[in-house]
């Protein structure tokens, strides 16, 4: 999946995907760089089988902590109630479903954070989704026994192309699912070179016996499926 809604996805990545008849997920921020100039184009990638996932209205996250320093003031989750965000997620969802049209998609809690003013606010929100994106790395091997709560994921900026196959092929090996975080690509911040996301695109390609590659929605649809849930 994508974060972000950056200009390098909609430039490259999608039309990366779509190449090679590959599709993803786009967690993206109603007030993010490409929107609304660039609305028409995410209808687009809609359209072309890519989910457009929640990423808030407004990507707050807590101000505390290193690296931290971005945080807005007035978008700092710890100066929020947990009503304030489940609002504007909610209202997130309602604008999603105006540009694709869909009713179900999944969230990733901006920076992974899930409290507001100290108190959790996700899980009221689960009624609204398939599943979060919202645990640390790790491989799922038994779908049937994890939380579509808490999907795990992998934040792969500045990895080599030969690193990210060999998180997928490590995966393969076990049975698993994986889920990979991705922001900029060649460009923006916490990036990956096009390269390096290309040739695990390629891989992928040349592997679809071997690999499902979609949508996190599709994914997690079928795995709360299998597991009754």
């Amino acid at each position: 999946g994508y974060d972000d809604a950056l200009d390098s996805q909609l430039d490259h990545v999608i039309p990366a995907l779509n190449k090679r008849g590959l599709h993803a997920s786009f967690y993206i921020p109603i007030n993010g760089p490409t929107l609304p100039g660039r609305q028409n184009e995410w209808k687009a990638a809609a359209a072309a089988g890519h989910e457009l996932g929640n990423h808030s209205l407004f990507h707050g996250c807590s101000a505390k902590g290193p690296g931290r320093e971005w945080v807005l003031p007035y978008r700092d989750l710890d100066k929020q109630t947990p009503a304030q965000v489940q609002e504007q997620v909610i209202a997130a969802n309602t604008w999603l479903q105006s540009l694709d049209g869909r009713k179900k998609r999944t969230f990733t809690p901006p920076c992974l954070d899930l409290t507001a003013g100290g108190q959790d606010f996700v899980k009221a929100l689960q009624p609204h989704f398939v599943a979060y994106r919202a645990a640390t790395p790790a491989m799922v091997t038994d779908t049937a026994a994890f939380d579509p709560y808490a999907v795990p994921v992998y934040f792969v900026e500045g990895m080599t192309g030969a690193q990210l196959i060999a998180l997928v092929e490590k995966a393969a090996s076990q049975g698993a699912f994986v889920a990979l975080l991705f922001h900029g690509v060649g460009a923006e911040h916490l990036s990956v070179t096009r390269e390096a996301h290309d040739e695990l695109l390629d891989h992928l390609a040349r592997n679809k016996g071997r690999f499902w590659t979609d949508t996190m929605v599709t994914v997690m649809e079928n795995a709360r499926a299998q597991a009754g849930k």
